[in-house]
């Protein structure tokens, strides 16, 4: 029996409406929560069966990608897709830009790399078959 369903990464971001803009209009997820409502600082954006937590920060905090501290694990998120020769089509034709195309690299894997609007980096892809 599975228990484990999902995880859910947790983002602190810049700009909590500049960010779901992003995640709505360029990689098509769709708000799930937002809120409070009187002055929102968390939302959860997901699309399929994934879902991401995004917090606004305060003024004086940036967000801290994992680049930032190491360039060998340049990765925030890996995102299992079964296909992502499509899904890297359909990003294509909304004007995303790629931190890295779609290819198959040296640890085995097929996808491509996404750069969100406060720098963090999504992998989307899956083992090379």
């Amino acid at each position: 029996m599975t228990n484990l369903t999902y995880i859910s990464p947790f983002f602190i971001v810049k700009s909590l409406k500049n960010s779901v803009a992003f995640y709505v209009d360029k990689l098509g997820f769709e708000v799930r929560f937002i809120g409070p409502d009187d002055d929102p600082f968390f939302a959860i954006v997901g699309r399929d069966n994934i879902s991401i937590m995004l917090k606004g920060s305060a003024e004086d905090k940036n967000p801290v990608p994992n680049y930032t501290h190491y360039d060998w694990a340049r990765w925030d998120a890996y995102i299992s897709t079964k296909d992502p020769d499509g899904l890297f089509e359909e990003y294509q034709l909304k004007g995303v830009t790629f931190h890295q195309n779609l290819r198959d690299d040296d640890d085995g894997l097929r996808g491509f790399e996404v750069i969100d609007s406060d720098g963090y980096i999504l992998f989307f892809g899956r083992p090379k078959s």
